[in-house]
């Protein structure tokens, strides 16, 4: 099980971790704008998370942490 953390203020909804989830667990919120006038990702189930850190290391921008939960 994991936990994935993402810096919603200065992600800039590209959508790679989306695509490279395995779980499906990331989704952009259309419903969300951030400070940069952006659709940010979100862990919309965040229980389906195995931390495989594939969102992570996908991000240009660093902005997504992933952490394993024991």
């Amino acid at each position: 099980m994991g936990k994935v953390v993402i810096n919603q203020d200065i992600c800039k909804g590209c959508g790679l971790c989306v695509s490279v989830c395995p779980k499906h667990v990331l989704e952009l919120d259309m419903d969300t704008i951030n400070v940069k006038g952006y659709s940010p990702s979100s862990a919309v189930r965040p229980d389906e998370c195995i931390a495989c850190g594939n969102c992570a290391i996908t991000c240009p921008d660093s902005v997504i942490s992933v952490y394993k939960l024991v």
